[in-house]
Parts: structure tokens; C-alpha cells; sequence
């Protein structure tokens, strides 16, 4: 069974930001599996479904970014599986924008979200995949994180979304080491 979390900021006024490229990608996850996520349960958006004859959960958090650990907080807890086999994906300011980077586990660089999912997990030994979005070029980070990305900018995160759903499945699929050998540039 895995869990797999995508970071973002629930609502309208959010969608497309560069802090909610985690949920684009379990959007993109929702269609290539056939995993409609659309129930509230565990402070998220969810859906159930199966993949090769693994039960998987897609989780949104509704909690907003910096509190996205009581979401995987009580999901984790109700299935009770091994953090190994909870993968969350998440921006990450530090990378170009559409570089991806899968770790088997680690801080969380700064990460408010991942701060949350850290403490109230107790741990950092969980995978997860970050996507470039890039620094803020006037030093804004709050600005930037809830702006929308540029048409250019656009396009390369179109394709790191569809490549990020891609590393998940893989991680599922393969293991986390093939995932990281391919994925990881």
C-alpha cells in the first residue's frame, strides 16, 4: 500500500501556483492511474485505488501548506503502513524551475509543509519528490510562491508535472533507487 501526498493550498485563488505543483501532480496521477480524488477524509481530498494489485492513496491536503502534516498525520495513522511507503511530493524554491529530485529521505530544506509532515511524523525517512520552481528574483518568497508561473515557465512545469507522476510510479513500480537513477538530474 502507499500513500502519496501532493503539497498545495486548497481553493481557487491558489490553483496553478508554484506552491501547488504537488497537487498538479496528483492531478496527473489521478488520470494515469483512473483514481478519481474527490472525497474529504484525513483534512483532504482523496481518492482510493489500485495499482499492479497495490492499494494507493492520493491525498490533497485542505489543511493549507503549513499544517499539511495533520493530513498525513491521520492517514498514516489509520492504514498504519510504513513511512517508506508514504511519498510526498512537493515545490521546492531551491531548484531550477522543472528539475526534479527524489530522495529516499531527508530535512526539509525550509519547507513549511514538509516542516509540518516532519514533526508530527516524527521522522524524515520517507521519499518524496521535489520540483523546481525556481528563486524569487526580487527576494519575495512568500510573492513568489503563491504567484503563477510565466508561459515559458509554464511549459517546462507542464512536462515536470507528467514527469513527476511518472517518478511516483516508478518509485511504486521499481523501487526508489531506479526511480532516483532515472529521474534525477
Amino acid at each position: 500500500m502507499y500513500i502519496i501526498a501532493g503539497l498545495g493550498n486548497p481553493g481557487k485563488e491558489y490553483e496553478g501556483t508554484r506552491h501547488n505543483v504537488g497537487f498538479m501532480v496528483i492531478d496527473a496521477l489521478s488520470k494515469k492511474l483512473g483514481i478519481e480524488v474527490s472525497r474529504l477524509k484525513f483534512k483532504s481530498l482523496m481518492g482510493e485505488g489500485h495499482f499492479k494489485g497495490e492499494k494507493v492513496i492520493l491525498l490533497k491536503p485542505q489543511t493549507f501548506m503549513n499544517l499539511s502534516g495533520e493530513a498525513l498525520y491521520d492517514a498514516v495513522n489509520f492504514y498504519k503502513i510504513p513511512l517508506e511507503n508514504v511519498i510526498v511530493v512537493y515545490d521546492d524554491k531551491d531548484l531550477e524551475v522543472g528539475k526534479i529530485r527524489i530522495r529516499r529521505k531527508g530535512s526539509s530544506g525550509g519547507h513549511n509543509g514538509m516542516n509540518s509532515i516532519i514533526y508530527l511524523l516524527n521522522s524524515e525517512d520517507f521519499p518524496r519528490v521535489r520540483i523546481g520552481i525556481g528563486k524569487p528574483e526580487d527576494g519575495d518568497l512568500v510573492r513568489h510562491v503563491l504567484g503563477r508561473f510565466s508561459d515559458e515557465e509554464k511549459k517546462v512545469i507542464d512536462e515536470a508535472v507528467e514527469r513527476a507522476a511518472e517518478a511516483v510510479i516508478d518509485i511504486m513500480e521499481n523501487g526508489i533507487e531506479h526511480a532516483m537513477s532515472r529521474f534525477n538530474g
